[in-house]
């Protein structure tokens, strides 16, 4: 029993290696910006207002690619860029980890979407930013016909995670660590 215990710990901190952030291993400038533009064009094609939701933001924040990982210990990282009136203004690394029941691996895309041009110039001039304690990102849960409107939010940062089957619920994004990264 103690073999499988200590082969378990050594798995998971592979794993959490491998997730840990590695700007060496970090995604390019080219690949970040090719997946966010699949990225925003999924979310286009998947939410209806999705595009007006876009246009009205003060910036847009995409992380096209989040793996997250874990046995008992997870890790979660992904690299993204941040879009002011469409065009690519700098790059970010999102990163968490948590400790509970888990098992396996899964990739994510996340979209947060600052409304409100106050809240983008807080993320902005952050020293690095998490979700639930630097700001707030209210996620959102699509109504009926999976439309969206801006003008039905009274938060100023919304967020959407999505999965290549769509937009997934009851995820959170609590505890997400967003730096800025040179590239």
């Amino acid at each position: 029993m103690a073999k499988f215990k200590f082969s378990s710990f050594l798995v998971a901190a592979f794993i959490m290696l491998s997730v840990a952030v590695t700007p060496a291993l970090a995604a390019s400038k080219a690949k970040i910006d090719r997946r966010v533009k699949q990225t925003l064009s999924d979310f286009q094609q998947q939410v209806r207002g999705g595009d007006a939701l876009l246009k009205d933001a003060a910036g847009v924040l995409v992380f096209p690619h989040v793996t997250k990982a874990g046995i008992g210990i997870g890790g979660e990282k992904g690299d993204g860029a941040l879009l002011i009136d469409g065009e690519t203004v700098a790059y970010y690394q999102t990163v968490s980890a948590s400790i509970g029941f888990q098992l396996g691996v899964q990739v994510r895309s996340q979209i947060i979407i600052f409304l409100e041009e106050s809240a983008l110039n807080d993320f902005r001039h952050s020293d690095g930013w998490e979700v639930g304690v630097d700001g707030s990102v209210a996620l959102v849960d699509l109504g009926a016909g999976g439309a969206v409107d801006s003008r039905s939010y009274d938060e100023p940062v919304i967020g959407f995670i999505m999965s290549n089957k769509g937009l997934m619920y009851n995820l959170t994004l609590e505890g997400s660590n967003i730096r800025q990264i040179e590239r």
